[in-house]
Order: structure tokens, then sequence, then C-alpha cells
């Protein structure tokens, strides 16, 4: 019986580790998945990040699963961490070695999250993406726009566009069978309402940077810590406590940063009165569009000078006081921007509200990238390119 008993009990030990390598079927509170491309320039940070990372590890309420793409070794490596004492050597398991993928395909960016889903499930999933980051536009190349939106891989050439990284999510709501509850980009230039509409129906919430990022990105350790220490752990939590702990990661430094964050499901006034100041636009006369044209030029602007804060440009409008625009349209939308706008966190940028919106402020800026605009859902719901063809006329 004794004899038994011990063979059993050493199954159940045996078994026991094999799903803890091969991954949990018990789902935990969150499963935390960084999409590390290091296929660019940036490869040096991507092990500094994950051993802070390591500092923290995965926890009882948090998967930290990375798919870490290396220039330096050519090759993706699927890690699940683990916390440990070394912080200058990355010692998490390999769970699986891919070998060389494109890390610019937005669909490998989908295969990670079916496999992730499937081996460390949970019941909420934040997905970031770890790269450069353009917001909606890329740069052109004579008669060609070469899309630059987010995650550069140089050795493939590709970077997922706006519109492809909205169907990675838009597959990944598919295989959770319910939105994604926390999108960000680890990533310069994403914090615009644009990309954050392309998103609406699978994301929940979404985070960015208005501005670039240093190269070291988000504190991780601090970041994991102050999750894990959440008493309620909601998706608007979350993403609050990675905007406090960015910033304040980059407080006293020579970097002036951004950071915030967005309440997808609190888009749609947003939109309805972004399309009731479209439609006011155009009853406007030229002296009332030149003061509009003005109030843009002294926005906040970023290292996109065509990419500005939508609530110091509000705010500039309104100072105006052009007597013709409805000063009751304002109201709502700066109403309506402030719910949808759930975390603002800044150093050095006294005059970034969190949202940032395309407003080109010269012809040849709005005619670079106008046909491209066109086909985002936000222009197609807003009339926001509307404005932009009056203002520059």
């Amino acid at each position: 019986m004794l004899r038994s008993f011990i063979a059993l009990f050493a199954l159940f030990i045996g078994l026991a580790g094999q799903a803890n390598a091969q991954g949990s079927s018990q789902p935990k509170e969150w499963t935390f998945l960084v999409y590390l491309n290091g296929f660019n320039n940036l490869d040096q940070f991507g092990a500094l990040n994950i051993n802070q990372m390591e500092r923290i590890g995965s926890t009882d309420r948090v998967n930290v699963i990375v798919q870490w793409a290396s220039l330096q070794t050519k090759t993706v490596k699927r890690l699940v961490v683990r916390k440990d004492n070394d912080f200058n050597k990355v010692t998490s398991p390999i769970v699986e070695n891919l070998g060389r993928v494109d890390m610019g395909d937005w669909r490998t960016l989908v295969d990670f999250v079916r496999w992730a889903n499937q081996k460390y499930p949970a019941q909420k999933m934040f997905i970031d993406v770890w790269n450069h980051g353009s917001g909606w536009h890329g740069k052109r190349d004579g008669s060609i726009i070469q899309p630059m939106d987010i995650s550069y891989d140089d050795l493939s050439g590709n970077r997922m566009t706006t519109k492809q990284l909205a169907l990675a999510m838009s597959e990944s709501a598919k295989i959770l069978g319910h939105k994604v509850d926390l999108y960000a980009s680890d990533a310069c230039l994403m914090a615009m309402v644009e990309v954050a509409h392309e998103m609406k129906d699978s994301v929940s919430v979404y985070a960015g940077s208005e501005e670039v990022e240093p190269g070291a990105g988000w504190p991780y350790d601090t970041f994991l810590a102050r999750w894990n220490a959440l008493q309620v752990a909601s998706p608007q939590e979350v993403a609050k406590a990675l905007s406090k702990e960015y910033v304040k990661s980059y407080q006293g430094s020579s970097s002036a940063v951004t950071f915030s964050a967005f309440d997808l499901d609190r888009l749609a006034p947003l939109t309805r009165n972004i399309r009731e100041f479209a439609d006011s636009f155009k009853s406007l006369n030229a002296t009332a569009v030149k003061q509009v044209l003005k109030a843009a030029e002294n926005s906040q602007s970023f290292t996109n000078s065509d990419y500005v804060d939508f609530v110091d440009f509000l705010n500039n409008v309104k100072n105006a006081g052009i007597s013709s625009l409805d000063t009751g349209i304002l109201s709502r939308l700066a109403s309506s921007t402030g719910d949808f706008i759930i975390a603002n966190d800044t150093y050095r940028f006294p005059r970034a509200y969190g949202m940032a919106i395309w407003i080109p402020t010269s012809r040849y800026e709005y005619a670079q990238h106008a046909d491209l605009y066109s086909q985002l859902s936000f222009d197609q719901t807003t009339r926001w390119g509307d404005v932009l063809k009056s203002m520059l006329k």
C-alpha cells in the first residue's frame, strides 16, 4: 500500500511539474503578453526590460509571458518570466524557440496570443507591443507612403500598419471570446485617437504615449510590483498604474515624457461630438477658420509636428473667442474627451493632456497623408479630415 502511495505521489508531482513547464490549465487573474520585437536598433533594451520583469516575475495573479526577438541572435523565443536575483542575465525558462519569424507581420502577434491563451489562460489579458512606433502614418518616399506605424522588423523589412494592428486585436478578441482587456504600446507616438478608434470593437482599454519614448521604455519592475499590489486590478486601474510608474521613472532626468490611457467604451460620445464640431465648421466664415488654424499652430505638438494634443487645441479654440462657433459644442467636446481619457501623466509636458490627433498646419503636410487618413474609421465616423481640409484651403 505504501509503495503504491509513493508511486502515485511521484506521478502527481511529475504531472504538476509538466503542467508548470507547459502552462497552467488553471486560469489566473491576468496574463501579460509582451510582444518584444528587438529585430531593430532597440535590441539592446530588450534584455534590460526582461531583467526588470524578472525582479518580480510571474505571480499567483499575473502570468508574464514574453515573445522575444533579438537582433543579436536573430531568433525568436518564448519565455515564462520567473523571478530571479540576477539583474544582468535573463534566466527565465525558454518554453519555445521559434527560430526566425517575422515580427513585423500582424499574424505573428495573433499566433502569440493564440498560443498564450491555450498555455497560460487567464480571466483577463494585457497585450503590450514593444518596439518603435509612429502613430497612424509613416513617411513618404516619392509617391509611396512607407508604413512605419509600429513593430519594425529590420530583418524582414515589415512593419504593422494601424489597420493591421487593429486586425490583430480583432482576431485576438475572437480567440479570447471577449475584448482584449488592455492593449498598450511600449513605443513612441501611439496615444492617438485615430489608432485607438480602429480597435474600438476589440479592446476595452487602450494606452500609450503622445510623445516619443526613451529607449529604455517602461520600468517593468516597478510597474509589475504596483500591479500585483492592486486590490482591484481592473483594466482601468492597471493602465493607471502603468501610466504613473512610467512617468515617475523619468522624473529628474533629461527626458520629457507622457503617458495616457483611454476607455474605449466611452469613445462613441466623443466621436459624436467631434462630428458635431466638423458639421458646424462648415458654416464658419474665413476669419473664424483662420482663428482655428492659429489655435492649432499654437497647440502642443510632439516629435511628429502634425500630431497635436486635442485638449490643448480645444482650450486654444475656446480662448480665441470665436463668436460664430457654438460654445456648447466646445463644452460637450471637452466633457466627452475628459471622460474618454482615464489616465494622463506627464513630465516636462504641462500642456499634454493625454490624447493626440492629426492636425497638420500646412497644406504640404495635409496632402502627404490625406488619402490614407480618409481610410481610417475615425475619419469616416467624424469627418475630421473635412475640418482639416477647410482649415488649410
